[in-house]
């Protein structure tokens, strides 16, 4: 397996068969896999690590997907929505703090209060900072116009995760309705390219009723997209979703993590020049797993910024890490983390996508 491993890592575009076969390689092939993936990340990003501040505004959705926590079926969690003046704090600490990034993500809404209220919010964070921070939004599928409206207030960054890029599955994963469209969503994501923003995706990895085939149709999907940073990780049960049901189905939490890894690494050899996330699910199921993810290929870190007595109410999954730190204590923890994975922390710095920059300029030429 080991020597196959080899040649598919000479191959200047994997095909869907290669990714099924790297996916599936031993220990001997994953090592090198692993190998390669830190090399391509030194030669095309270096060995810095950009700290994004993460402000979970609020765990308040308007859907009910079967796998997450906040969902709207879930009457367990008490909801909340930070004040403005908590979500200056945080980002004023992030400026103080150098961390130049922001994401502020949330459940997904999209009622007139909402929408004004973060367009406010990005002209307030861009005036206190006097540009210098750039945020990242996650909060789900929106009209165009809303996200014009949110990228001329500042906002720079969208992740919105398809969490499965097959659309069978999709309809596993979600209840039968108009509030959760795969097709809807796909349309989202052209949105917000053509908005002019740096587009970001996602998937979970090990959910009930994957593959390795679906697994492998997930990084093509990134790179079909044409995606420019990426925040994946393992799917976590949590027991108040339907999903749970199906937790006798799941790989070990070693077997997910491991596979996670596999992932970023694959994902950082075949788009060289992409941003991607070491993701707090990823600590959950490793005490190292950031650490792990930084090593093959990951190159971006959340330090939690968001209050924590409201860190409770926001677990999408179960067992989530860093909910009693503090951001002062959640900053040198990950900055240990960063060292002891041989990396150096970019500070005052947006850590833009290159992909990005380069994807753009070659559109102008066009």
């Amino acid at each position: 397996m080991s020597t196959g491993i080899e040649e598919i890592l000479t191959h200047p575009e994997f095909s869907k068969e290669d990714l099924v076969s790297l996916l599936s390689a031993d220990d001997t092939g994953t090592r090198k896999i692993f190998e390669t993936a830190r090399a391509v990340k030194l030669q095309y990003i270096g060995n810095k690590v950009y700290f994004r501040g993460l402000i979970e505004f609020s765990n308040i959705c308007s859907k009910n997907c079967y796998y997450c926590g906040i969902r709207s079926g879930n009457k367990k969690y008490k909801r909340y929505e930070l004040s403005d003046e908590e979500v200056m704090e945080a980002a004023a600490f992030a400026y103080r703090e150098k961390y130049a990034s922001l994401v502020i993500q949330g459940g997904e809404r999209s009622d007139k209060k909402f929408i004004d209220r973060i367009e406010y919010l990005l002209r307030e964070i861009s005036k206190m900072s006097e540009g210098r921070i750039h945020v990242t939004l996650s909060f789900g599928e929106q009209s165009p116009e809303t996200y014009r409206r949110w990228f001329q207030a500042g906002a720079q960054r969208y992740l919105l995760r398809i969490e499965v890029s097959n659309p069978e599955l999709y309809k596993k994963l979600h209840p039968s309705d108009k509030h959760h469209d795969y097709y809807k969503r796909l349309e989202a994501l052209k949105s917000l390219r053509k908005e002019g923003y740096q587009v970001g995706s996602g998937v979970m990895i090990g959910l009930p009723f994957q593959t390795i085939s679906d697994l492998a149709d997930d990084l093509l999907f990134f790179r079909n997209y044409d995606i420019d940073m990426v925040g994946m990780g393992p799917y976590i049960e949590h027991d108040a979703t339907p999903l749970y049901e199906y937790r006798d189905q799941l790989l070990s939490q070693s077997e997910r993590f491991r596979l996670s890894l596999k992932m970023v690494a694959i994902l950082r050899i075949m788009m060289k020049d992409i941003n991607i996330a070491a993701t707090t699910a990823m600590q959950t199921l490793d005490p190292q797993g950031r650490e792990k993810a930084l090593m093959v290929g990951a190159n971006v870190m959340m330090p939690n910024l968001t209050p924590v007595k409201y860190r409770e109410d926001y677990l999408l999954y179960e067992n989530k890490p860093c909910i009693n730190e503090e951001a002062e204590e959640c900053k040198s923890c990950l900055e240990a983390r960063i060292h002891i994975a041989g990396d150096t922390i970019g500070y005052d710095e947006w850590g833009d996508s290159k992909h990005y920059r380069k994807r753009t300029t070659d559109e102008g030429k066009k």
